[in-house]
């Protein structure tokens, strides 16, 4: 699309021209001719006031960034790992005490100790598996890989629900519980229960040879002027940690969906966007698959995603209707970057 035309198309969403010129100068540097980019997405009151795609998805082959192109979603994929649990706990096939070693009895004792609801908010003090991996290993790591890794562990960081410790490892798990007691692989729960409901047509959990990604952004690294395609690790493949893909079309489905009881009850919405209490009565910033803050005067919830060629976040203000959607293809920054650019576009439009 032509600027003249995004400008006029955007000033009658409600977005002025100036917000626009801000939006690119806050995003200029993924708008650098022949270098990867990002898709943003404003949206207010269920409307999109701005949407964009700044330089390529895929720099070999000089394919842009749309609001179609499908971004690895890293950690953003918990938000999702957890719904799948609170709807399973919804239909009574779960619960938030139910122990982990009742749904997985090859593990340690230890995990007689660890809830359900320890695993959704990263207090079942597992170790990460990450640091379990061999330094010879060459094979991508599979979910199923973590449950194994951690079957073979003998002792926890911490006692269960004592701290707040973040855990690839307990989203990992959880996909696995939703294959137990759904019986059905975690990629098809999602599609079905999920994905086809709010019709996200081009989202799905990627496992090569599998299924394909449609419209597909590849990742990088940029090193001043040098541009690496850097798009899988050794953890790529591990799916209720980070293994979506999705786009803003779809993703603006899902936001608005979280305003509804189309997926799972508002009381168990609410209870995901709520700190978490430790044993001790403690508060901590995260619910069921998403972060806590307070950002000025609102309560924020959102939940950022990074891993080898990609930053992300989806930043949500729930009493504005507000969400900020940042997908980008580069891992030039910071794990955490991608919150000082939602702050910036809140600051921008509220």
């Amino acid at each position: 699309m032509k600027l003249s035309h995004l400008l006029i198309a955007l000033a009658l969403l409600g977005c002025s021209n100036l917000q626009v010129n801000k939006m690119d100068k806050i995003f200029e540097q993924y708008n650098k001719p022949g270098m990867p980019g990002a898709a943003v997405m404003v949206i207010k009151d269920g409307n999109v006031l701005f949407s964009h795609g700044y330089g390529l998805a895929n720099v070999e082959e000089k394919i842009p960034v749309t609001d179609s192109t499908d971004f690895r979603l890293a950690s953003v994929t918990k938000q999702f790992t957890a719904m799948c649990i609170l709807q399973l706990i919804e239909k009574g096939k779960l619960d938030f005490q139910t122990k982990l070693k009742s749904i997985f009895p090859q593990l340690p004792d230890f995990a007689n100790k660890i809830t359900i609801k320890n695993l959704l908010q990263h207090a079942a003090g597992l170790q990460d598996y990450e640091s379990l991996i061999p330094d010879t290993a060459t094979v991508q790591v599979k979910d199923k890989d973590v449950l194994e890794m951690i079957a073979k562990t003998d002792s926890l960081y911490f006692p269960p629900g004592t701290k707040h410790k973040y855990s690839n490892t307990g989203y990992a798990i959880l996909s696995l519980v939703v294959e137990k007691i759904s019986g059905m692989p975690f990629r098809d729960y999602l599609k079905k229960n999920i994905f086809d409901p709010l019709k996200m047509k081009k989202t799905l959990a990627y496992e090569k040879g599998i299924n394909t990604i449609p419209n597909r952004a590849f990742g990088y690294t940029v090193k001043k002027d040098t541009v690496i395609r850097t798009d899988q690790s050794i953890t790529s493949a591990v799916l209720g940690d980070g293994g979506i893909y999705s786009n803003l079309k779809d993703l603006y489905k899902w936001d608005q969906a979280l305003y509804t009881g189309k997926l799972v009850s508002t009381e168990l919405l609410q209870q995901a966007f709520t700190r978490g209490t430790l044993n001790n009565g403690e508060k901590f910033d995260y619910g069921y698959g998403w972060r806590i803050e307070n950002y000025k005067k609102y309560y924020v919830v959102y939940h950022t995603g990074s891993t080898e060629g990609f930053r992300n976040i989806i930043y949500r203000i729930p009493s504005q209707k507000f969400t900020v959607i940042i997908l980008t293809n580069r891992n030039t920054n910071s794990d955490f970057s991608t919150l000082d650019f939602a702050h910036k576009v809140v600051d921008l439009f509220l």
